[in-house]
Order: C-alpha cells, then structure tokens, then sequence
C-alpha cells in the first residue's frame, strides 16, 4: 500500500511542471498578442480603419472561429445543416464576431491591460485580463484549449457574460421561430447595419 501511494504521489508531482508548462504557455500567448494590440492602437501614426486591420492580423490566428461557430449555433443545428450551410453560418459568424471584438478593443484610449493569474481547469486554461481604459475596466476572460500543441481560444467572456452562449441565446430564438435561412439574413443584415454605420463614423 506504501509503494502505492509512493508511486501516486511521484505522478502527481512529476505532472505538476507540465501542468505549468500549459498555464504559461497560454498566458503568454494572450499576453503577447495583446501586447501587440496595445501598441498598435498607441501608434497616432495610422487611422482607425488600419488599425483595425492590424489588430484582426494578430488576434485572429489565436482564434478557432469555426468551434465557436459551432458551439454558438449548438450540436442539435449544426448537425442538421450541410456543408455549404455550415460553411455560409461560420463565414457569417466570425464577420460578426470579429466586429464585436474589435469593438470592445477599440473603447481602449491609452491605459492599459492587466494579466490575471491563469487557471487551469481539466485540459483547458483560462486566462484573465482586464482592459482599462479612462472611463472603463473591461473583464476579459479569454478560454482557451491545446489542439495540436497549439492553444486556441475556443471562448471569451465580457464583463462576465460568455459569447458563446449569449450567441447561442440569440440564435435558439430565430431559430425557434424560423428557419437557417432567417438565421442567414438577420447575420446578413447585421453586417449591412454595421458596415453603413462604420462608413458614417470615417467621414
């Protein structure tokens, strides 16, 4: 029994540097990136729109869009489309989640981000931050899984509230009611709404 609880105890201590290991490598990897934001949107050099541009170029490699998209429309939904309606849904989706996102970073205005300590929880890591901005302190907790010793951010959580659910809460109801097609134009017109109001704001 002795050697048994000697051999359980030496796997669980031998585990522990990778455990950290995975801890570190996802906070560095968030750090980074956002490290990377932040001094692109100090740059007075460049305008909104190429900063925009410059941030998506960083940040979206770090993303898995297409689990996001499916988790935010749901296993019941996403199983029942074909392959050219899930491929329509995630193009339609990461425009719009994209959007969202860099419009949250854009409140930023010359502060700063803080790094929380990460939590490991099973085989994921969440990683929180928080954007500071003059008038704001944003929550941002970023979730992130390894796939192929790499780590994606499969979710966030803003202020609390996860956009993969708040997603999947917005799409269950047009779904309810309609049919993919309906889900299809409310994207659709979401991102015609967005790009008019964005044109407005540059001139």
């Amino acid at each position: 029994m002795k050697m048994l609880y000697g051999l359980i105890l030496c796997l669980f201590m031998l585990s522990q540097p990778v455990m950290a290991d995975k801890k570190s490598n996802a906070e560095q990897l968030i750090k980074s990136k956002l490290d990377m934001v932040i001094k692109i949107l100090q740059n007075t050099e460049i305008d909104k729109s190429e900063k925009r541009k410059k941030i998506n170029d960083i940040v979206s490699p770090m993303f898995n869009f297409k689990k996001m998209a499916q988790l935010s429309l749901g296993k019941k939904h996403w199983l029942s489309l074909t392959n050219e309606e899930k491929k329509r849904f995630t193009d339609l989706f990461v425009i719009r989640l994209k959007a969202s996102y860099l419009d949250k970073l854009g409140l930023y205005s010359d502060e700063s981000i803080i790094y929380n300590p990460a939590v490991e929880i099973k085989n994921k890591v969440h990683v929180p931050t928080e954007l500071v901005t003059k008038e704001n302190r944003i929550s941002m907790l970023y979730k992130l899984y390894e796939s192929k010793h790499c780590w994606r951010v499969y979710d966030i959580e803003i202020q609390g509230v996860s956009v993969v659910r708040s997603y999947r809460s917005q799409f269950n109801q047009i779904l309810s009611k309609g049919t993919i097609n309906d889900l299809f134009a409310s994207l659709e017109q979401q991102q015609s709404s967005k790009s008019t109001a964005s044109d407005k704001n540059e001139l």
